[in-house]
């Protein structure tokens, strides 16, 4: 079994799609203009802007389920795996992929709002909405559809469920199964609220906990403010082969870097324009800067805190590629949440592993609502009314089993079947961004213009008669 999923593993993450990913970015940020560097302080203006409806939520509240979704695992036991197999330079990656992602994000999230629907009183949409309406392919928008059930419905919940338990295990001592029992009946009375009790819960948590988080870290890098120049410096060497104690991994790290990336930040991936979907919003483009600057929380800022208290106080190993270690500081422990736990437990002994375990928990509990979300968005897709009910509580009961099998299994395994998912979703929707991204560019020079006029930008269909936006037809019809 093991050997099966390694298998499939490489194949769906071999360099093309690394590459893949990486070019992407970069066209997009060409394309558009460098969007994400000069439109940063409208992202954030935007943020707190639009106003939820009863069919729709507030743009702050689609920022933070995406962000739920974003900040996760990926944000601490994520980054301990990148630099454990790739050495300190694949945070320069993950940094990397960041700026050149939070293009993708911009694209697929007005992807996402501009071929949304209202379905059973709320906005539904996503790849599977506007590879069908967009690219008017059912079988490619289908195949989307169901292996993303399978990735946030089955495998990217037991990666979270697993960091969680391995770490409160580590932390508190509290048993696996103990802490799967407590995960399933918590996740159990929020999924069952839908879509509007999942971005209440988030709107809540997320800032709370990112919050707290960054603070911790902030102190930390206080503390060790004269290592600064120096832990950049080595990111940075390490990452451009200039460091020669890491040079057998420089080649990894890109791998790792852009792996871990993704895996982090979602850009690109297809997961956040289902929760852009559901803002309530008056042109595309302003959910989809939204979403471009949640891919800097989650990165930029979450994911450079934990890489920097785990550098500043070397609390990490490093693995040779052809066996033993690079780096060897911590004897007999598994790469992943301990590394951050031994990093804030090197300052804070009496409360360092408990703060990792509970802002852990926090971050991957969201986590999972999010991918609830995303694939009861995608249950929604394929269902009729005949089916309706069946597959959604078939979908709760798996995701809820997936989040307690997921406290009870190997990490290794958990990890590589939810990177087959995150590849599998990458794959699909990348394609589809890159056939679709022309209809984009033409609502961004819309919004352009009319920004550039001190206009607030709404959209109007009837000007560009793009087909099958039927959402923004209905809205412009009632507006006439």
């Amino acid at each position: 079994m093991q050997s099966s999923i390694e298998f499939i593993y490489n194949i769906i993450w071999s360099d093309a799609l690394i590459y893949l990913c990486l070019l992407t970015g970069i066209y997009f940020t060409i394309r558009f203009r460098f969007p994400q560097f000069t439109r940063i302080k409208e992202m954030i203006k935007l943020l707190f802007a639009g106003k939820k409806s009863e069919s729709g939520i507030s743009s702050f509240q689609a920022f933070s389920l995406a962000v739920s979704g974003r900040v996760g695992t990926g944000n601490i036991a994520g980054v301990a795996t990148a630099i454990a197999m790739g050495g300190p330079g694949a945070v320069f990656w993950m940094w990397v992929i960041a700026l050149l992602g939070s293009a993708s994000a911009i694209v697929e999230a007005t992807l996402g709002q501009m071929y949304k629907e209202e379905k059973d009183g709320q906005y539904r949409g996503g790849p599977a909405f506007y590879i069908q309406k967009g690219l008017n392919n059912k079988v490619f928008a289908w195949i989307f559809a169901i292996v993303t059930i399978t990735s946030t419905g089955f495998l990217l919940p037991s990666v979270q469920s697993n960091s969680i338990a391995t770490s409160v295990e580590e932390a508190f001592n509290i048993p696996p199964y103990t802490v799967g029992i407590g995960l399933v009946i918590f996740l159990a009375l929020i999924i069952l609220g839908g879509v509007k009790r999942i971005g209440k819960v988030a709107e809540y948590i997320v800032p709370i906990m990112a919050g707290l988080y960054i603070l911790m870290a902030l102190i930390i890098i206080g503390i060790n403010i004269q290592q600064v120049p120096a832990v950049i410096s080595l990111i940075v060497k390490s990452a451009l082969n200039l460091e020669s104690s890491f040079g057998a991994v420089a080649g990894t790290a890109i791998a790792w870097g852009v792996k871990r990336g993704i895996y982090s930040n979602e850009a690109g991936q297809g997961t956040a324009p289902h929760a852009a979907a559901a803002a309530e919003v008056s042109h595309p483009i302003k959910q989809g800067l939204v979403q471009g600057f949640s891919v800097y929380v989650d990165t930029l800022f979450v994911c450079t805190a934990t890489a920097l208290m785990i550098l500043f106080t070397s609390q990490y190993n490093v693995v040779h590629p052809e066996g033993g270690f690079i780096v060897n500081n911590l004897k007999d422990v598994e790469m992943g949440p301990a590394y951050t736990q031994f990093a804030i437990a090197s300052h804070f002994p009496t409360i360092g592993s408990a703060f990792v375990a509970i802002s852990l928990t926090l971050f991957a509990f969201t986590t999972i609502m999010a991918y609830y979300y995303i694939a009861e968005t995608n249950v929604s897709f394929i269902q009729n009314k005949k089916t309706a009910k069946v597959l959604l509580y078939g979908l709760r009961i798996l995701i809820l089993g997936s989040v307690f099998v997921g406290c009870v299994t190997t990490a290794k395994s958990a990890w590589e079947l939810g990177d087959i998912g995150v590849g599998l979703m990458a794959w699909l929707n990348l394609i589809a961004i890159i056939l679709l991204h022309k209809k984009v560019l033409l609502l961004y020079k819309d919004y352009t213009n009319q920004t550039k006029n001190k206009k607030d930008p709404t959209y109007d269909n009837s000007i560009y008669n793009i087909p099958n936006m039927d959402f923004w037809d209905k809205k412009t019809n009632n507006h006439v």
